[in-house]
């Protein structure tokens, strides 16, 4: 396993396989790995002849200090789940000063309204710090895939039209929520619940199962309301939002439309933990 700090180290490390002409698949990852990031790394070692997994705790997405101060950090611990599929991985665990180049200040971006709905109205700034250090990541390492998890399937959609925008040579590839027994959307948040909190919080996902369900016979607006009086029922969640929107703009569904794919998102606090999910409705 390769463990690299700096980015012209990385860019040495990978000169053998650009030089063969060999796929690059990269993984980014603020750490604390769980089963949904090792499926997406499992993906990219399938598909590319080495794979670059970044470990970096990004500063500027954060809109809440606090939240930035709890986010589990274990490098080690990462390490040893990554070896455990792949010795060849190479590791990019760059510091702040070094991926930003010392200064470390988001850019600011106009993704079309992609990022001023759910999680852009609820978190000031925070897919302006996404996309910076996606760039910056980009550029560092030059992959010819990248792989990013359907769970942010808003955080999925802009990096999509980031690579568009700047005209990047890199697919970006959307990989499938992996969830815990219950339903529960794997994320390294879910560490910080307490035990029977996270075993009640399949809640949210069924919650989701039922909305669609619903879908297919209820207008938009009697399936909003159910869903929020589903969470007034259950004190253990505080049901932050709750949106329909066409899957490509974002846009929240007024009237159903043939031929558009549509999907729900939702934002919920347990235990003061944010935690957030989708699915698709048709």
């Amino acid at each position: 396993m390769v463990v690299v700090r700096y980015k012209k180290e990385l860019q040495d490390t990978l000169k053998i396989y650009r030089s063969g002409r060999q796929k690059i698949g990269f993984v980014p990852t603020m750490g604390a790995l769980h089963q949904g990031h090792l499926s997406l790394v499992e993906r990219a070692l399938a598909e590319n002849a080495v794979t670059v997994v970044s470990i970096f705790v990004n500063p500027t997405q954060f809109d809440n200090p606090l939240d930035l101060e709890k986010y589990p950090e274990n490098l080690e611990k990462d390490v040893l789940l990554l070896e455990e599929l792949s010795t060849s991985i190479i590791v990019f665990a760059p510091s702040p000063s070094e991926i930003y180049n010392g200064n470390i200040v988001a850019r600011s971006y106009d993704f079309n309204g992609l990022e001023t709905v759910m999680e852009g109205a609820y978190r000031a700034g925070h897919f302006d710090g996404v996309a910076t250090v996606v760039e910056l990541l980009f550029s560092a390492v030059a992959p010819h895939t990248a792989y990013f998890g359907e769970k942010d399937f808003q955080q999925l959609q802009i990096i999509r039209k980031l690579t568009a925008l700047q005209e990047l040579p890199i697919t970006i590839i959307g990989c499938p929520i992996e969830r815990e027994f219950n339903g529960l959307a794997r994320s390294s948040r879910n560490e910080r619940l307490s035990k029977p909190t996270r075993e009640n919080a399949g809640f949210i996902y069924a919650v989701l199962l039922t909305a669609r369900k619903k879908f297919g016979t209820e207008n938009a607006l009697l399936i909003k309301d159910w869903v929020t009086s589903s969470f007034a029922d259950n004190p253990l969640f505080e049901l932050e939002y709750f949106e329909m929107v066409n899957e490509e703009t974002l846009v929240p569904l007024a009237e159903k439309k043939e031929n558009i794919k549509y999907r729900a998102f939702i934002a919920v606090y347990a235990e003061g933990i944010r935690l957030i999910d989708n699915i698709a409705l048709n």
